[in-house]
């Protein structure tokens, strides 16, 4: 059920378009609207960022490491800024410490379909998903409608995480797993919260196991880091996922800037739905 929360969180967002229907399309559209909306194309977060938040995972910092042990071992800063580049399709300047970074379309696309491959492997089999996001506003509707798509499409989505409600000292307000239909979020019973927190997953999966996460920040960590696979997305500056794949804990990591209008998802969706439906861009 979607709480008095949720329901007044979404009052806010864009409306849901055609654009998010399933349809076919080429890969030349999809580039184009990655690059229109913002998706692809300079990052909102600027070069001094991104490496200060590699340093900061190298360091340690739980903030940035997404609930995952390990991270640092075989990694340098000059590693992790190759896994960036290399997954955003476009070179980093290692002389420069501030500036823009670039995310090119096409990794994007592809990164979709090959997601998309794996979604349409658990419609088919009619597997679990647990869909979560701590980006409650950005990515909401990308999340709320694969989840749509998903049980259309034969997969389980599982109401992982409803009633998990726990309090923290030193805070006025107790911490909610609350849902949008499908997919999971972390709320302080005002509103969604931004999170990078892996504790809402951990309690999410000591009540359900699926078959497969689709997730992001410390939801996605918490799931690779218990051992449940898991599809996940990831900004330029939030290393910690790409590093999890480097050290073949997880496989699939979609890269692209997760801070524009939720309404611009809407390519990335195409591309993640095409495989369940036959729908390869050419």
């Amino acid at each position: 059920m979607t709480s008095d929360v949720i329901e007044a969180h979404v009052r806010r967002l864009p409306a849901i378009d055609a654009r998010w229907t399933p349809r076919p399309s080429s890969r030349e559209e999809l580039e184009r609207a990655l690059l229109a909306g913002g998706v692809a194309g300079r990052a909102t977060h600027p070069l001094d960022n991104v490496r200060g938040n590699a340093q900061m995972l190298l360091d340690h910092d739980p903030d940035k490491e997404f609930g995952l042990r390990g991270l640092q071992r075989g990694m340098s800063l000059e590693r992790i800024l190759r896994l960036v580049e290399d997954a955003a399709g476009a070179p980093i300047d290692r002389e420069a410490r501030t500036g823009p970074v670039e995310i090119r379309p096409e990794p994007i696309v592809e990164a979709s379909l090959a997601a998309g491959e794996r979604l349409a492997l658990a419609a088919r089999r009619g597997e679990s998903v647990v869909l979560a996001t701590g980006h409650p506003t950005g990515l909401a509707h990308l999340y709320h409608q694969l989840a749509l798509f998903l049980v259309t499409a034969g997969a389980a989505v599982p109401a992982a995480g409803e009633g998990i409600r726990w309090r923290e000292r030193r805070l006025d307000h107790d911490w909610f797993v609350d849902r949008w239909d499908g997919v999971a979020m972390l709320t302080d019973g005002r509103e969604p919260r931004h999170t990078h927190r892996p504790d809402a997953m951990e309690r999410m999966l000591a009540a359900v196991r699926p078959d497969l996460v689709f997730a992001d920040h410390g939801f996605a960590g918490a799931a690779i880091e218990a051992g449940v696979e898991t599809i996940s997305i990831a900004d330029v500056n939030d290393p910690a996922l790409l590093v999890a794949r480097a050290q073949g804990r997880t496989e699939h990591v979609l890269v692209f800037d997760d801070h524009v209008r939720p309404d611009d998802y809407w390519p990335v969706f195409l591309g993640l739905s095409a495989p369940t439906l036959g729908h390869a861009p050419a």
